[in-house]
């Protein structure tokens, strides 16, 4: 791929989701050694708002609200890339909040258009 055809995809990634706050949920398969040091370097992100050592198909979830996308990619790719025992991990962005905090979200009339 050329130099040019990068920077035009960077471009539509970027312009695609906007600069608006992203909130996500991403959980982790880990070396299971190690999961309560795992799980202690992902909750010392300051973005990261819950993270929960879990049984079944993941071992952690972890909920954040980035700033932008830009920011929750560099947490990604970054970030979690320099945490020792993460084997995987999948992305869950946020689309609607329905309860969140056990409090029931109310859809405000700006919404609702």
């Amino acid at each position: 791929m050329e130099e040019k055809d990068k920077k035009e995809y960077e471009d539509v990634i970027s312009t695609y989701y906007g600069d608006d706050q992203v909130a996500a949920l991403v959980t982790f398969k880990i070396d299971t050694k190690g999961s309560d040091l795992v799980a202690q370097k992902i909750a010392s992100f300051p973005h990261i708002e819950d993270v929960f050592l879990v049984t079944g198909d993941t071992d952690i979830i972890a909920k954040a609200r980035f700033p932008n996308y830009a920011a929750l990619k560099k947490f990604i790719v970054d970030d979690v890339a320099e945490i020792d025992g993460v084997k995987e991990t999948r992305t869950f962005m946020v689309v609607t909040v329905f309860k969140e905090r056990g409090k029931i979200r109310q859809e405000s009339e700006e919404e609702k258009k």
